[in-house]
């Protein structure tokens, strides 16, 4: 029987010492490396260690203005087949199907997401799903639009033949005007590029910019054309900085039953009393009583400032009626209005309330400027 090898039995003993009570350097058999052979082994060891915050700089410098310079050789590029992918976009029935793969499919997303919330109705197609059903997505008066740098993407080929079957009108972003996707569109837009931003000329840079840009310029170009308004975005956009930015009157007004309102006939001392019961509900008063006429047409406003200055002005004001100290003609808002415009009349006419009336003048409620503070707005 061959005798065991004992520098080999050596080498694979364990120490059967408890971890605690080990020295040390003797805890693992395996043998930890130090100096310069302990960096070789950390992991990425292989690339090199970053260059001076002004070598960055540089870099970053470089990127942008490569990526810039993308951006205006496209501008000068743009002709009659931009405008002609404006009506056709324009002219759809039904909806605007952005697809892409890879990085082309992130910007293809965004630029539905553009559509959608500038008043163009448009959905994203991930073309590896849609040869697995979600095709169906895509019907008879819908337009596609697709993005593929070279023009040769096979998930995107694969889609042309539905596309084509059913009559879908197809605009393609490529910067390969002669590729098979280029050839088979209805509409190429040029996309080219000279070089990506990338220092390898590789990763998706400069084109992917070129892209996101051009949708933009199509969602906007488009968003003219349909007379898209303040009015319409706040509409799409309920929630968040720009949902309190585009927040209508009628969200936060008080309505009438809450508020001071008073008949042209009613006595000052009624007038004193309905402007000291109205409270809003945080406890405070609106400080303004609205006078109202036959059919609830507002006809002015008694304000705590014109109560000061009647007061010193007027011995007998408990006399007179609210027709006759009233101001006349006051500042008014519609309750579809924007609250940023209720802001805007708030500030420039120097008060802190504006009465809403309908289209004909009749009286809705009331917005008081503490209801704006509560949207952040000032």
């Amino acid at each position: 029987m061959k005798k065991p090898d004992k520098k080999k039995a050596e080498a694979i003993s364990i120490d059967t010492r408890s971890p605690d009570t080990r020295p040390p350097d003797s805890r693992s058999n395996v043998t930890r490396p130090t100096g310069a052979s302990a960096k070789s082994t950390r992991p990425n060891s292989n690339i090199r260690s970053g260059k001076s915050p002004r070598s960055a700089l540089a870099t970053a410098r470089k990127v942008l203005k490569t990526e810039a310079d993308a951006i205006a050789a496209l501008t000068r590029r743009l002709d009659g087949n931009f405008s002609e992918a404006l009506t056709l976009l324009e002219d759809t029935e039904g909806r605007v199907i952005v697809t892409g793969m890879g990085k082309s499919g992130l910007i293809a997303r965004k630029i539905a997401a553009t559509l959608s919330s500038t008043g163009t109705p448009a959905l994203f197609l991930h073309p590896a799903e849609a040869v697995h059903g979600d095709m169906g997505m895509v019907v008879r008066g819908d337009t596609v639009i697709a993005l593929s740098y070279s023009g040769e993407t096979d998930e995107i080929l694969r889609l042309l033949d539905r596309i084509k079957r059913l009559g879908i009108p197809l605009i393609s972003m490529t910067g390969q005007r002669k590729s098979t996707l280029g050839q088979a569109s209805d509409i190429t837009l040029d996309v080219s590029v000279s070089r990506e931003a990338c220092s390898l000329n590789l990763a998706p840079t400069a084109s992917t910019t070129a892209s996101l840009a051009l949708g933009d310029a199509l969602a906007i170009a488009l968003l003219e054309r349909k007379g898209f308004q303040e009015d319409d975005f706040a509409e799409l956009h309920p929630g968040g900085g720009l949902g309190r930015r585009l927040m209508r009157v009628e969200h936060l007004m008080h309505e009438t039953k809450t508020i001071a309102v008073v008949r042209t006939d009613a006595s000052m001392r009624n007038v004193i009393d309905a402007i000291s019961r109205a409270r809003k509900p945080d406890g405070r008063d609106f400080g303004m009583a609205c006078v109202v006429e036959k059919g609830n047409r507002l006809v002015g406003v008694i304000t705590d400032g014109d109560l000061r200055r009647l007061i010193q002005s007027r011995n007998n004001l408990m006399e007179q009626t609210a027709g006759e100290c009233m101001t006349a003609k006051p500042a008014t808002i519609s309750r579809r209005n924007l609250a940023t415009k209720a802001l805007n009349l708030m500030e420039s006419k120097e008060i802190t309330a504006l009465p809403v009336v309908d289209a004909k003048g009749r009286l809705e409620g009331l917005i008081h400027l503490h209801d704006l503070w509560t949207t952040e707005m000032i």
